[in-house]
């Protein structure tokens, strides 16, 4: 791997890879304590739309997506906050439609259409310079705002009556953390694509939220797990001539299986 680093495609990857793998651990834990996985996962498919507007008008792609991933976030979470009992439904029903949407503006866009594999798996080793530094620009706003609001995000995240009775304002709270997500979701489609989001937001953190201590201990051992999946998912992609995003992926995926069976067994010798 460290040969593969003459080349700078491969080292936006890997830097692309470090900040996807911070900005998820950090939002990723938030989703994982609250929840919200669905959600999310909404958020990730009806975010296709967005790509398809961004084809179709020829904007940039990250403003374009954000906007559009933002404003379908917004009504999955006023939602499901609202209708909690009815979210899943209405999710759904905002998932297909920002996929639909996006996936006709490809079919209407004149000359060469979008690689729809490209978004649906990512495509790491094309990430842009100047998207790394919108990247880390999002991902110190992120870390600044969590931050922030981190005591409120404990309360509401363990336990929400008695949030609102401390006068945390769950509500506005709720709305900027599913804010957050979205763009979350835009930067790392680039890096693993619409199908496989969702498994690097949320693998990291569910392998250690039972060893961790503290909501912060989560989020940074779920930054530097994400990031050892994707240095090793890169290093695997180099060498046998693999899709990078889904080599990322298949590692988390091992690793958590592995992480499991272990459980099991220590379980069942601590009952004998």
């Amino acid at each position: 791997m460290i040969e593969a680093l003459q080349f700078e495609f491969i080292r936006n990857a890997l830097a692309a890879g470090l900040l996807a793998s911070v900005i998820c651990g950090i939002i990723g834990t938030l989703v994982v304590v609250n929840r919200i996985v669905f959600l999310s996962g909404g958020i990730a498919h009806a975010a296709y739309g967005g790509i398809g507007l961004a084809s179709f008008f020829k904007w940039p792609y990250l403003p374009s997506t954000i906007g559009f991933s933002l404003f379908a976030a917004m009504l999955m979470a006023s939602v499901s906050y609202k209708m909690k009992h009815r979210a899943d439904t209405v999710i759904g029903v905002i998932w297909a439609l920002g996929m639909a949407f996006g996936i006709i503006l490809v079919d209407l866009t004149p000359g060469y259409n979008v690689d729809l594999m490209s978004y649906l798996f990512g495509s790491i080793l094309a990430v842009p310079r100047s998207d790394l530094f919108f990247m880390a620009f999002i991902g110190i706003a992120m870390i600044l705002l969590v931050t922030y609001y981190y005591q409120d995000l404990l309360a509401m995240s363990y336990d929400e009556e008695f949030a609102k009775i401390r006068g945390v304002p769950v509500k506005k709270l709720y709305f900027v953390l599913i804010g957050m997500l979205a763009v979350t979701v835009v930067l790392v489609i680039q890096v693993v694509g619409l199908i496989l989001v969702i498994a690097l937001l949320t693998i990291p953190p569910f392998m250690v939220e039972k060893y961790a201590k503290s909501l912060f201990q989560m989020m940074v051992a779920s930054s530097l797990l994400g990031a050892a999946f994707t240095v090793t998912g890169l290093w695997l992609s180099y060498q046998y001539n693999l899709t990078s995003g889904a080599s990322i992926i298949l590692v988390a995926g091992v690793v958590f299986l592995f992480s499991l069976i272990v459980d099991k067994i220590r379980f069942a010798c601590h009952r004998t």
